[in-house]
């Protein structure tokens, strides 16, 4: 993998080198001591991976991705010392269209592999995440039986990756209080972080949000969000729990996985959306949900951080309707207040704004 660098830290440099040069299929192929080098260098020579730092001189880590992914996409992780510290910026970040977020492996530790094994694990995860070419059929959960009864909830099923906390901050603050469905998202985003998107969204939104647990059944007026590096998925009686497999899936928690429990055990009404992403997870997952009659929405091009999947939903005839980001929470509002009468309609456009 062609790696570039952003950091303006000599030591941690060094210490990202040391990392890399333990895995000989990566090569930096340059570094950059701040954001704006780090655009001029991506227009000339795009890497497959960026590693970024936030806080630099003249531009920081945010509007250089922001602008990176407008000017040059590419894949990009943002890698700084102690990301926690920096939460708010991180979720700025993957909003501007970063994947995810690690911690600068300390360059004093004894142990260089124990050190590095982080952050080249992440990579390798990415790696994945954007080589991959239709994941999505190793990804399916079994088959299993389906509950008896049909749920009186009404179900809003989002999934979303890079660009995602900005996305879910804009829909979910369009959101009334009372909003009738119960909304389950899953963010490819490491459990590390997920405690904390949960709080800062639910600051941005009047719903309550907060993280999935183990067992529990999605209410109307909560929006529940995965929150451990194990998919999320529906059990046989419609409450949530978390699973390792498919242990092989490139995404973790899986879009994919998601979508089809829902499919197979969610016994009543539901909307899927697929929003703003890298690579092609969720597709086939809102497909099937299409194709057994739930009405779905993918996100445009123009208002997506990142046009990958829900391009590829649009590819597979996945989306009910494609529609701006602006317009994804009044069309929901509208889809829930008449049931059924938009799953086999087709939109486009701006039509709900």
């Amino acid at each position: 993998m062609k790696i570039g660098i952003v950091n303006d830290l000599a030591l941690a440099v060094t210490a990202l080198r040391r990392a890399l040069s333990l895995r000989p299929d990566h090569q930096v192929i340059w570094v950059a001591k701040d954001g704006q080098e780090a655009v001029d260098y991506c227009s000339v020579q795009k890497p497959d991976l960026i590693l970024m730092d936030l806080v630099m001189p003249r531009l920081d880590g945010v509007e250089a991705t922001r602008r990176i992914m407008a000017e040059s996409p590419c894949a990009i992780l943002i890698v700084t010392v102690d990301v926690h510290t920096h939460a708010q910026r991180v979720y700025e970040a993957m909003g501007a269209g970063a994947i995810d977020a690690i911690d600068t492996p300390i360059l004093g530790h004894s142990d260089a592999r124990k050190a590095s094994r982080p952050l080249l694990d992440k990579i390798d995860q990415i790696g994945r995440m954007t080589s991959e070419r239709d994941p999505v059929r190793r990804a399916m959960p079994e088959a299993s039986s389906q509950p008896a009864g049909e749920s009186a909830t009404q179900l809003v099923a989002i999934g979303v990756s890079a660009g995602g906390p900005a996305a879910l901050a804009t829909l979910l603050s369009a959101l009334p209080r009372d909003f009738p469905a119960a909304i389950v998202i899953v963010q490819h985003v490491d459990r590390a972080f997920a405690v904390g998107l949960a709080q800062w969204l639910d600051e941005q939104s009047a719903l309550r949000v907060r993280i999935a647990t183990e067992g529990e059944r999605p209410q109307s007026g909560v929006a529940l969000i995965a929150a451990t590096n194990d998919h999320l998925t529906f059990l046989p009686d419609g409450r949530l729990g978390y699973t390792r497999e498919p242990v092989q899936a490139p995404y973790r928690p899986s879009v994919d996985v998601f979508f089809q429990s829902l499919v197979q055990r969610w016994r009543g009404k539901a909307i899927g959306v697929l929003l703003t992403g890298m690579g092609r997870d969720g597709a086939a997952g809102l497909k099937a949900m299409r194709d057994h009659g739930h009405w779905t929405i993918a996100q445009d091009a123009a208002t997506s951080a990142v046009y990958g999947m829900p391009k590829a939903a649009a590819a597979l005839d996945a989306a009910s309707a494609i529609l701006p980001l602006g317009s994804i929470a009044h069309a929901l509002a509208h889809a829930l207040a008449e049931p059924g009468r938009h799953a086999n309609s087709v939109t486009r456009g701006d039509k709900y704004e």
